[in-house]
């Protein structure tokens, strides 16, 4: 399992359309991605659970992602978070 912490600095958070696009990333990947933030975890494929954490700038979320192209998963995703959110 790879992990990463990341502090949204987007001013809207994670909304509509950067969640649509992180939908898109993940399901690139065939390993399971998983936002955690305040005790709650949330499947990053899943476009209206990922709008409904309600994500604001300075939020911290933690990221797991588990299975056969983890790596390569984890590194594509730490590049779309630094530059879109």
């Amino acid at each position: 399992m790879k992990e990463f912490d990341y502090t949204i600095q987007d001013a809207l958070g994670i909304h509509a359309r950067p969640a649509g696009q992180l939908v898109k990333v993940v399901k690139g990947f065939s390993s399971k991605v998983t936002l955690h933030k305040d005790g709650k975890a949330v499947d990053a494929t899943r476009l209206m659970s990922l709008m409904g954490m309600g994500v604001k700038q300075g939020d911290a979320l933690h990221i797991t992602v588990e299975g056969e192209d983890e790596a390569a998963a984890c590194e594509a995703l730490q590049k779309f978070f630094t530059e879109n959110l």
